[in-house]
């Protein structure tokens, strides 16, 4: 028989003993920073309302709901809460600079934290809603001029340039290359370019798009 650990000496810990993880705090609040953090909407409804209020096809719509005398179209998921046309249960919003400024919202704050676009896509249609939301927050989320100075790069940094050495007599150092898709010729298609790097002459020289290594090198 093993002997009893300290852990199970705690009274507290006994067997039995109702509510014994009552009052239990795993982190204290003096370990951490509290930070309390809104989004500060502000009269942004209001905005929206007097917006959609000056907007004809929005006016079409309330209209035919009051004349109805009901809340919800049929067939349709357009509603008036408040005043405010709202589509499945989100505030439609108008093109203009209100989209923006809900993106910014829900994108620049401490609450959205730059945390990318599916994130915020989910952040903003949790209250609004407009046609082409998700291609307008990729646009806004793409030119944030804050993630692009603090993107990390996952390619390796690029090294320092090392330019070719200068070569001290002709012929020394030469490059090569091929001009082809050219129409048939006495039997050719292609020209090899040989040029010297000392002295910029060059060589053409005639030959097939199909040359193999070895008539390459026959030909130089």
């Amino acid at each position: 028989m093993g002997k009893a650990d300290g852990l199970s000496r705690r009274p507290d810990w006994q067997e039995g003993v109702e509510k014994d993880n009552k009052d239990q705090k795993l982190i204290k609040p003096e370990w951490i920073r509290e930070t309390e953090t809104m989004i500060e909407e502000g009269n942004l409804k209001e905005r929206i309302k007097r917006v959609q209020e000056g907007d004809e096809k929005v006016v079409k719509v309330v209209e035919e709901l009051k004349r109805a005398g009901i809340k919800m179209l049929k067939d349709e998921e357009w509603e008036v809460e408040d005043g405010i046309v709202m589509k499945e249960g989100r505030i439609y919003v108008l093109e203009g600079e209100l989209r923006e400024e809900i993106i910014y919202l829900h994108y620049n704050t401490l609450v959205g934290g730059h945390r990318g676009r599916w994130k915020t896509v989910e952040l903003v249609t949790r209250n609004y809603w407009w046609p082409g939301l998700t291609e307008e927050v990729e646009k806004y989320v793409e030119g944030c001029n804050t993630c692009q100075r603090h993107k990390n790069r996952s390619e390796a940094p690029a090294g320092k340039l090392m330019p070719n050495a200068i070569p001290e007599k002709p012929w020394s150092h030469i490059s090569a290359d091929f001009i082809t898709k050219l129409p048939l010729t006495q039997g050719y298609d292609a020209v090899l370019v040989v040029c010297d790097r000392f002295s910029k002459i060059v060589h053409f020289i005639a030959t097939m798009e199909k040359t193999s290594a070895e008539r390459l090198a026959r030909l130089f």
